[in-house]
This record gives structure tokens, sequence and C-alpha cells, in this order.
């Protein structure tokens, strides 16, 4: 049973239905019927995605996943400011601004605004780069408030909104954002796409330049059967309190147990728990649930294999759980059955888990 859609969405029908139809299509940039008709699908995604956010079709530009989206705003909107991101942002962002100051976080994974505003009020105009919703833990900042602080220091807000988007429908943009990032496979749609959505007229310089696509903001082919799909995921439903109770039943029940839910305090996604097994190491927990038929993940899905310990759980001063979190992220067509079927399969796992630490005591 699949529950790590925070690493990747299952493909939703309608955006796999639009990938395919997109596939045989010419180059959009060509200027003959197929492509003219190649370029009208592309268009129409640049469109869906722009509705979505309260954009202009004008200020959608496509790219091919969220890495490449956040390092484009990083390096066009932090030219010649100073920079900031969050202490548990995801590693895409961290790579893109080395030397950058990081912004703490409390307990509860949601940003220290006091430290916030101290760094801004000495560095005005800076840019700060912040997720709008955290892929380990599923915490939520208050973007509102943040763009608030932002706007009074006269400095920048991206957000990485690639957890949030086609979860939570909120106005990004409308806040006071300067930029926010999204990423198709984490809605639902083909992995490959993803696109930088600019508050209106904002200038943004090319990081890959190619033949002028995307308006000379981002060179390359489009990778159009992704981006179709994407456009088409983020028209999909998400049923959020449905979710929501299927993820708070497993993670009272995992808790009972003596599981830690960290994060618990925050505003959080619905579909995100990240459990921490005192004691028994995150590899350990992952192979057993695996082993069970579970497909859980500690961390980001991003180091190749690897389980380390999280920077985002040692940002939370999670201490040495911070190597024993799993992180269990409910997809958008998670079926009632598997509540009860995890919950045994944590339980079988925590005691066996906690009986091995019996008999090396």
């Amino acid at each position: 049973m699949y529950l790590d859609a925070n690493a990747t969405e299952p493909l939703r029908p309608e955006a796999k239905a639009a990938a395919v139809a997109a596939m045989g299509l010419a180059n959009p940039a060509s200027v003959h019927g197929a492509g003219r008709a190649a370029r009208k699908v592309l268009e129409d995604a640049r469109e869906a995605v722009a509705g979505c956010f309260n954009a202009k079709t004008g200020d959608v530009i496509f790219c091919s996943g969220a890495t490449e989206a956040n390092a484009l705003a990083v390096h066009a909107l932090g030219a010649g400011r100073a920079v900031f991101y969050g202490a548990t942002e995801h590693d895409c962002v961290r790579a893109a601004a080395p030397g950058a100051g990081v912004i703490p976080v409390l307990p509860d994974g949601t940003v220290d605004m006091e430290a916030l505003e101290g760094l801004l009020a000495g560095q005005p105009g800076a840019l700060v780069c912040l997720m709008a919703a955290n892929n380990e833990t599923g915490v939520r900042h208050d973007i509102a408030a943040v763009a608030v602080l932002c706007a009074r220091h006269g400095a920048l807000l991206h957000v990485d909104a690639v957890q949030a988007a086609g979860r939570c429908r909120e106005e990004w943009l409308g806040m006071g954002a300067a930029s926010i990032a999204i990423s198709g496979h984490k809605m639902g749609g083909p992995m490959g796409a993803g696109a930088l959505v600019v508050s209106a007229g904002r200038e943004i310089m090319a990081d890959l330049r190619g033949g002028g696509q995307e308006l000379g903001r981002r060179g390359g082919t489009p990778a159009l059967p992704a981006i179709a799909g994407m456009a088409a995921a983020l028209g999909g439903g998400y049923e959020a309190a449905r979710i929501a109770g299927y993820r708070d039943e497993i993670e009272a029940f995992c808790v009972r147990l003596g599981a830690v839910a960290l994060g618990a305090g925050a505003n959080r996604l619905v579909n995100t728990t990240c459990l921490a097994l005192p004691g028994a190491r995150a590899q350990t927990q992952l192979i057993a649930l695996d082993m069970a038929g579970f497909a859980v993940s500690a961390g980001a899905a991003c180091s190749s294999g690897k389980v380390a310990e999280s920077h985002v759980l040692r940002a939370m001063g999670a201490g040495a759980l911070a190597g024993q979190a799993i992180r269990v992220s409910l997809p958008w067509n998670v079926a009632a059955q598997v509540v009860p079927a995890f919950c045994g399969a944590y339980e079988a796992m925590a005691k066996r888990a906690l009986h091995g630490q019996a008999r090396c005591a």
C-alpha cells in the first residue's frame, strides 16, 4: 500500500489522459499547423495553471520541475540582494543559495517570526525563500504573516508551494509573494514538469538560455506531455476532510504505542504525519514496513536511496528522534482499509523494535 505521496502522488487518470494525448504532437515552437496545434495545448495548460493561482498567463514559466523553478527564483530575484531561507527548506533551495542566511524555526517547525524580523531589519530589501508546507512534517508556515513582514522591510518573498499546491487552495501571490514554485508530479501529474509563477509583470532573467522559449526566461523545448498532465492534475479534486480523518486515526494509534508525532502542534498538511519511534532507527522501520507491504519514507525522497538524519527535524530540535522518524503521507486516492492495515503493521513493527531494545538493555 502506497503511503509516500509527498515523494510523488499517484498519477491521476485525467493527467495521464492529457499527457498521452500530447505525446504525438509537434514542437509547439513550430509555425506550421501541427506546431500551432501543439502551441494551443501548451497555452491552454498555461492558462489553467495561471487560473489556479490568480495569475496572468504571461507570468507562468514552465520548466522541468520544482528544483529548476526554485533555482530560477533564487538566482533571478536574489541577484544583488541578501538571501534568507528557512532552516527546514528543501535541499534544492539550500543548494541554490550557498552562503544564504538561515531563518530559525520553532520546535513545532514553524518559522521564528522574531528571528526573521531581526534578519530583515539588518538587511532591508532581501529575498526570503520559505516553503508553504514542509515535505517531511507537513508543517505549514503562515505565509500571509511572513508576506506582511517582508513588505514592511522591502523584501521579496519566494514561496516553495510544491507540497501545498493541489492540496491547499490558497492564493500566495495575492498574499504578497513575488513568486511561487510548483511541481507536476507532487499533484498527481507526470514527472518532468514544474512552473515558476511570478507576480504581475515581474522580470525574470533566464538561468537556462536557448531558443527564446518561455518569452526568453527559460530555454529548451517544453516537455509538452508532462506540462499538459500537470495542468490537468491541478484541476483534480482533493478530499481534504476524508484524508485528514485517516491521517488522524493513524497518528493517534501510533502515538498510543509510544511514537512521537513531530510538528503535530502546528497547522499541517492534512495528509502528512511524521512519526518518531524512540530507539528504533528510521531505516529499520522502513525495511520492516516495506516487508509488510507499506511504502513510507524517512525525510525527503531526493537522496539516492540513502536514509540519513533529517536536517528538518534537527532544525526543530528533535535530537535523537531526527534519526528515528518516518513520514507517512497519504495519497489522493487512499482507501479506508489502509488505516487498520497500516496500524496493524506499525504495531507489529513497534513491538519488535521495543523487544529488541529490551533484550539489549
